[in-house]
């Protein structure tokens, strides 16, 4: 082209729509599956894959055996092997197949052979829990006690790899498996039964909700993949039956979808508010000379609950704290609930007085006699020479560490050899239903505090045998 030839509009438009013509054409080619599906072999290997009996019976008694042995000693890898050789995945896919097609028979044969499995499943993980000599609830367990955004948003891509993985023409059994790990169908009915053996009906609940939190979002995605692949609906040669059929069969994907949607929403809603929550107080919730303990979030009741220690801080501060929250357009309806030192009524706040103020206010009040002054002058002196003020201590660790059985202080003589050190030993027992990871958590926050408290360098934390 000259560099003085007018360049044509209408050129340009038709250079366009073929570039765009393209992109669609090679997007289309890349993300179709239709003309790889193979619908009637698809349908059929997933009701071989619903029947529950023999073979399949006893491979789902070892592997939940397996998979609760690996929740007993939080051992990651022994619960994924389980899953894999778990056949919990046939019957779930098989509700969302069956309301599909309209195939009522096979809808009630999924809820027969779903509903054995699962207690059967409970039922082993139940006796394995009683029987077993350990019974604390460690870190693997105790993430399954309760659903999250995540494992609803796992659920749903995993159920739609699944189903698309089925439908392809052969086998993907590496996607088969890979979303047995993901979904993690059976470690949340080896919890729900631990739950029963310990009598914890909070674990049995939480548990169980997870599990068909994940089921009926892999059974939707199975719905939903087939619906949008056109798998032909089943014949029947009545015709008011087949009608029937298709309006049990909508009623039943309304009755699931609604609800689940509805959970979805929630559980998005909570994620989003502990994260506003999480940012609020790091950001604002900070006075000079006190710290913040922890908080606790309440989504049903809308409070942010703040734990502090240190020295007290004034309700002007506090109130200023209040009005960013109140100003701030994701937690606007949240109340901010600010705890300190020996607070464990209702109340927001309370006086907290830190224990050199104790003593200042102690000597002040007691000038006038000699006994008493001389007595308090003994404490503090002792204090910053080595002794440990352990009444006053153990009180705001109680309030702070409610979780906490007891807890014993020794000082230790230790020494390289060069020179001898005293370091103050605090010895804890935690409540039994506590996990190790808390406990790991609390022991560094315990030390660290009291260090800070004791305004010592080296103060160690132990835990009792």
């Amino acid at each position: 082209m000259n560099a003085n030839e007018e360049i044509n509009p209408d050129n340009l438009k038709q250079s366009a729509r073929g570039t765009f013509d393209e992109i669609k054409l090679f997007l289309s080619g890349l993300l179709d599956v239709r003309h790889d599906t193979d619908k009637e072999e698809t349908v059929e290997t997933i009701k071989k894959e619903i029947s529950f009996k023999g073979h399949n019976a006893w491979i789902l008694i070892f592997s939940i055996f397996v998979a609760s042995i690996g929740l007993n000693v939080s051992s990651t890898a022994v619960v994924i092997g389980a899953m894999l050789i778990s056949p919990l995945m046939g019957p779930i896919v098989g509700v969302g197949l069956s309301v599909a097609i309209n195939d009522i028979d096979t809808l009630k044969r999924s809820l027969v052979n779903l509903g054995v499995m699962i207690g059967l499943s409970i039922l082993t993980a139940y006796l394995y829990f009683l029987l077993s000599p350990l019974t604390k609830l460690t870190p693997e367990l105790e993430a399954r006690t309760y659903p999250t955004i995540l494992d609803v948003l796992i659920a749903i891509f995993g159920g739609l790899a699944l189903i698309v993985a089925k439908t392809k023409k052969g086998t993907m059994p590496s996607v088969i498996y890979g979303v047995a790990i993901a979904t993690a169908l059976m470690p949340p009915l080896c919890t729900a039964g631990y739950g029963l053996a310990v009598g914890n009906f909070e674990y049995f609940g939480g548990a169980f909700y997870l599990f068909t939190i994940n089921s009926i979002f892999i059974a939707l995605s199975a719905f939903v993949v087939s619906k949008l692949l056109g798998f032909p609906l089943v014949k029947y040669a009545n015709s008011k039956r087949r009608k029937r059929i298709a309006q049990i069969a909508t009623t039943i994907a309304l009755v699931v979808m609604i609800p689940s949607t509805l959970l979805f929403w929630k559980l998005l809603k909570q994620e989003i508010f502990v994260s506003n929550a999480d940012v609020f107080v790091t950001e604002n919730v900070m006075y000079e000379n006190a710290y913040l303990i922890r908080y606790e979030g309440d989504y049903e009741n809308k409070t942010i609950t703040a734990y502090l220690g240190g020295d007290v801080v004034p309700e002007p501060v506090i109130n200023t704290w209040r009005a960013k929250l109140l100003n701030n357009k994701n937690l606007s309806d949240v109340d901010l609930i600010v705890r300190q030192g020996r607070d464990d009524g209702d109340v927001s706040t309370t006086d907290f007085v830190s224990l050199s103020d104790r003593y200042s206010r102690a000597v002040e009040t007691l000038e006038s006699r000699d006994t008493k002054i001389r007595t308090l002058e003994k404490q503090l002196n002792d204090l910053t020479t080595g002794e440990i003020p352990f009444e006053d201590l153990i009180e705001e660790v109680k309030i702070n560490y409610a979780e906490l059985n007891t807890i014993s202080f020794s000082n230790t003589l230790m020494s390289n050899f060069e020179k001898i050190d005293t370091i103050p030993v605090f010895t804890v027992e935690w409540d039994r239903g506590v996990s190790r990871q808390k406990r790991n958590t609390n022991n560094e926050k315990l030390q660290k505090w009291l260090a800070l408290k004791l305004d010592k360098e080296n103060v160690e934390i132990r835990e009792q045998n």
